[in-house]
């Protein structure tokens, strides 16, 4: 170890950002983690070992935080913290995996090298609200495979569904990494899973790492004008129906123009009362002032979703649907299911609710977007953020709890594992809304 360490009180901090599972909210969300991590003082690195790129996509236009890129490591502080997306898929180092090697493997051998494997945490920022036991993972697969809920149900009294169940659970957890003592999982989203605590008690489970504080523009919104991340490849479906739902516009008003920000161009087709206007891949300051001052946004996935939540106001989700018809099916619907249930018990309305329901499904467009477009009550029924999360402190904020924990490692006298195994001992009954 060369140079002089820093004081107990701050951390070596690698970020480990890469696209895991299929969408950039991956990076963004450990870039959240970084800024967070260099407000609280600690020296935030981004290491790559020499000759090798970037994993795609992290050279982008992101938000990044004051990080330090280097090619060989000289730890500074006596302890290190890795901050990487589904760190048993993207970082478990070489010698230890039984498949090709993550993103991050090979850096990560060299730093618990470096540092000592009993000087290294590392935090694995798991899929956002995807916390299904593996019976309920397994009847997701079987749905959006298309497989009816009769044909399902049919389907669990087999003894075949048992051993695919049982199969399932021991390749999350291998895949997971959860049997590795100094690796802390953090699963976070808007209500616990008791039932998946049970089951992979090493899982963390707390509220959301929300992204930076909600400027609030005193300028008035830009009523005529959406904007919408379309990221899932059936977004073409979601356009063909909003071009049909706008209506045209009345006298003395423009077309409603909805601004698309998307990682593939698809066909925005024509309708009477809507102008499309694609939005390249911009700087992130502008990304928040457009997001910000459109009358609503069209989000998906978990970071913008989260980025509509915080800012506040009118906004509605769509995922991606699969199938045709009677047979449509949402993709992944885990996350606006979450919320819809949380904004039920925090005494949201039922009709709000069911707006954003069916809109996910892709039904009942028209009838939701005239009351986007017509009607200010409804844009008004959407609550504070604070209806989104179940979670009672300490476990309802992510940020605050990285805060704590990296504090917590920086000084600590135990081996990583040691302080791994105290923490989870500590949280494995979070405390949450009844």
């Amino acid at each position: 170890m060369t140079g002089a360490l820093r004081p107990r009180g701050a951390l070596d901090v690698y970020l480990q950002p890469a696209v895991v599972g299929g969408g950039l909210g991956d990076i963004e969300e450990v870039l959240a983690a970084g800024r967070r991590l260099g407000r609280a003082g600690h020296r935030l690195l981004l290491y790559r070992r020499e000759g090798r790129r970037l994993p795609p996509s992290v050279s982008g236009p992101w938000d990044w935080p004051s990080v330090r890129r280097v090619r060989r490591i000289v730890p500074r502080a006596r302890h290190a913290l890795t901050v990487t997306p589904w760190w048993g898929v993207s970082a478990v180092p070489d010698p230890e995996r039984s498949g090709p090697p993550g993103p991050w493997s090979v850096e990560t051998g060299d730093i618990e090298h470096a540092y000592g494997p009993d000087r290294v945490v590392h935090l694995s920022l798991e899929e956002f609200a995807r916390t299904l036991t593996s019976r309920e993972q397994t009847r997701e697969r079987w749905r959006e495979g298309g497989v009816a809920v009769r044909e399902i149900a049919r389907r669990l009294h087999n003894p075949a569904a048992a051993r695919e169940i049982h199969a399932f659970h021991d390749a999350y957890r291998k895949w997971r990494a959860f049997d590795r003592p100094n690796v802390l999982h953090l699963f976070t989203g808007f209500r616990p899973s008791r039932a998946f605590g049970r089951e992979f008690p090493e899982a963390i489970q707390s509220g959301p790492l929300w992204p930076e504080p909600a400027v609030h523009d005193r300028r008035r919104l830009e009523t005529r004008r959406w904007i919408w991340y379309a990221s899932p490849s059936t977004s073409y479906r979601l356009a063909a129906k909003l071009a049909e739902a706008v209506p045209p516009p009345a006298s003395g008003l423009l077309p409603l123009q909805i601004e698309v920000r998307g990682p593939r161009p698809f066909e925005l087709p024509e309708g009477p009362g809507v102008r499309w206007r694609w939005v390249r891949p911009t700087s992130p300051d502008d990304w928040r002032r457009r997001f910000r001052g459109a009358g609503l946004r069209l989000v998906t996935g978990s970071r913008t979703l989260l980025e509509a939540i915080a800012q506040g106001g009118p906004f509605l989700y769509f995922n991606g649907v699969l199938n045709q018809g009677r047979r449509t099916r949402r993709h992944r619907p885990e996350k606006i299911e979450a919320l819809l249930e949380a904004w039920r018990r925090h005494g949201v309305s039922e009709e709000l609710r069911q707006d954003l329901a069916d809109f996910s499904r892709l039904r009942k467009v028209p009838s939701i977007v005239r009351r986007a477009l017509c009607d200010p009550g409804w844009a008004a029924s959407f609550p504070a953020a604070s209806a989104a999360v179940d979670y009672l402190p300490p476990m309802r904020d992510a940020g605050q709890l990285l805060d704590r924990w990296s504090r917590e490692w920086a000084r600590s006298g135990d081996p990583a594992q040691e302080f791994v195994r105290q923490l989870r001992s500590s949280v494995r009954r979070p405390r949450y809304r009844l």
